[in-house]
């Protein structure tokens, strides 16, 4: 059975990975950013409406504001619009998403050894810490992946001004792009599985130092003369 001090430090670690599966699913679920660009008809150079795209990883909205000439509200289904954009746009986000993927198999991986670890002592096997950091650090790399490829595909492929531009209905410039709170939670997703590590290696490097001192043979008492 294990000790109440590791039964404490594992159970603070399965309690941070449930959390952060949590977080990252429902990051998953919402807006990752909004693009807004001055908009006018085609043909002119007079812009005088707007266009705002929002995004999740999956789903989004786009709102035209006299964009020609009426004001629209529009569903965006994500992927289906990047492919037909195509090249790297699609690759991109697929990437994301399956980095993502990655990322909640992993938790879910360190939530299941750490529950283990609690009624268990498969210290020195894939089970143990270092099954556990395998795991997060798999989890918080992948999260991290995720968040780099999808400032490229929202910065650089400029995915926002392409979508906008599919329907070839008026001219569009000055794009603004604003990261939403679903790209944000990626930082405490990673720093959960950073801190679960960090828990997990205090418990390992403490009880690797006590054993050391048990180890240790009894030292000899000098004899007085």
């Amino acid at each position: 059975m294990p000790s109440t001090k590791k039964i404490m430090y594992f159970l603070s670690s399965a309690i941070l990975q449930v959390a952060a599966v949590g977080i990252l699913g429902y990051g998953m679920s919402t807006d990752w950013v909004q693009s807004k660009m001055a908009c006018g008809p085609l043909g002119n150079e007079i812009f005088n409406g707007s266009a705002t795209i929002k995004m999740g990883l999956f789903n989004g909205s786009e709102k035209k504001e006299g964009c020609p000439r009426f004001d629209t509200n529009n569903v965006v289904p994500v992927f289906a619009k990047l492919e037909q954009i195509g090249g790297a746009a699609v690759a991109l986000q697929g990437l994301v998403v399956g980095l993502l993927s990655l990322s909640l198999l992993g938790s879910a991986g360190s939530i299941l050894i750490t529950l283990y670890n609690t009624v268990s002592n498969p210290y020195e096997t894939y089970m143990g810490p270092i099954g556990l950091f395998a795991c997060s650090g798999m989890s918080a790399i992948s999260a991290f992946l995720a968040l780099v490829l999808y400032l490229i595909n929202v910065l650089v492929v400029r995915i926002g001004m392409e979508i906008a531009e599919l329907k070839n209905d008026s001219n569009l410039k000055d794009e603004e792009v604003q990261l939403l709170v679903g790209f944000y939670l990626l930082l405490p997703y990673i720093a959960a599985d950073i801190l679960t590590t960090v828990l997990v290696y205090l418990y390992s490097h403490e009880a690797y130092t006590q054993r050391r001192e048990q180890e240790k043979p009894p030292r000899m008492l000098q004899k007085t003369s």
